[in-house]
């Protein structure tokens, strides 16, 4: 007899480029507002204090190419590229010196909102899980081991059906990638198969069924998606 209630649902992965081997996830962190022109284009300020996140759960992971229904209760769909971090040691209260050697390595994602429902929350000061969490909205590309990319200055950019929406640097980002491990780290214990979303430059905007997004970090392998029709 089965120890469980049910089957536990498969855990969420993600290929490897140039491996056979999977990459699990575990959690999600996503860094907001950290370019300071996607921060201005929502009528909001960079805290320079210190970074702020939200979490997306593994049932958010599609891999590239996916297809996903456009999803329910939104009308407003946003897209958003971003370099994504795979942790990949246990890692806890460390400094940002020390950060960088709890990455495994990096991807292309597409941070995937119901802008809609997100603009909601803010008004009401609730939190944003409905407008960021579902099912979906973290769509990732194979992931490039760290020994084979080393973040710099590299163009980071999306097209929507051949044309380009987004265009910036990841070295625009407000917050390093050592800051942001060293600061999760103060607050959590991060663990193998955490992701890090590291914040989406200016030029989000709406997609709609049919359309088709591809785009990613110069380096890395691209992230592809097709909205897909309502369920």
């Amino acid at each position: 007899m089965s120890e469980y209630v049910f089957s536990p649902p498969p855990p969420a992965v993600l290929p490897v480029s140039g491996q056979n081997a999977r990459f699990p996830v575990n959690r999600i962190f996503c860094v907001g507002r950290n370019y300071a022109a996607h921060a201005a284009e929502m009528g909001a300020e960079v805290d320079r204090e210190a970074p702020f996140y939200f979490l997306k759960s593994a049932h958010a992971v599609r891999q590239s190419g996916a297809i996903l229904p456009y999803p329910p209760g939104t009308r407003d769909l946003h897209h958003e590229i971003e370099l994504v971090v795979a942790i990949a040691a246990p890692t806890f209260r460390i400094k940002p010196a020390e950060a960088m050697a709890a990455v495994w390595g990096y991807g292309s994602g597409l941070d995937m909102t119901r802008r809609d429902l997100q603009a909601r929350a803010k008004e009401k000061r609730h939190p944003w899980d409905l407008g960021k969490n579902f099912e979906g909205a973290a769509v990732i590309s194979a992931l490039t081991p760290a020994r084979n990319f080393t973040p710099a200055d590299q163009p980071i950019r999306l097209q929507v059906n051949g044309g380009l929406r987004q265009d910036a640097r990841i070295c625009d980002m407000v917050w390093s990638i050592p800051e942001l491990i060293a600061d999760l780290s103060q607050y959590y214990h991060l663990a193998a198969g955490d992701l890090i979303m590291t914040g989406t430059p200016a030029g989000v905007g709406a997609v709609a069924a049919g359309d088709q997004l591809a785009g990613g970090v110069e380096g890395l392998a691209a992230v592809e998606l097709t909205i897909g029709p309502a369920e």
